[in-house]
This record gives C-alpha cells, structure tokens and sequence, in this order.
C-alpha cells in the first residue's frame, strides 16, 4: 500500500486511513520514531501485556550480569 501524508506548520502528520485500518492503529496510541538514513521508521510501542513471553526459549549460557563487568 502506498499513502502519502503532508507535514503541517505545526508538524503533524494525519496517518492515512487505508494504513490506520490495515495495521489496526487506534488514536491515543503511542509510536516511536526511529531516524533511518534519511527517513523515519514509526512503529508502535508495545503494551506490557504484549511482552510477556517474548524471550521464552533464549539460550542463557554465556550470559553476562553486572559482576562480570569491570
């Protein structure tokens, strides 16, 4: 899908409703804005409840905690 959007005097940008829609954005939503070359990737910030689980099965060994640090 390609949408485009036009930045305001006061710097704010409408989201299209074609992309709102299909990635099922809502409004009070918070984004994070990571700068990439010369453009912007915006993503939501995940909701606590969405972590839970998210490193199951990560391999521990080799891990390193504070007291290995000089």
């Amino acid at each position: 899908m390609t949408a485009t959007a036009t930045l305001s005097s006061k710097f704010q940008i409408s989201i299209p409703k074609g992309v709102r829609e299909e990635l099922h954005w809502q409004a009070g939503q918070e984004f994070v804005f990571i700068p990439k070359g010369k453009g912007v990737l915006v993503m939501p910030v995940p909701e606590l409840e969405q972590l839970a689980g998210i490193a199951k099965g990560a391999q521990t060994d080799g891990y390193r905690d504070r007291g290995d640090r000089y």
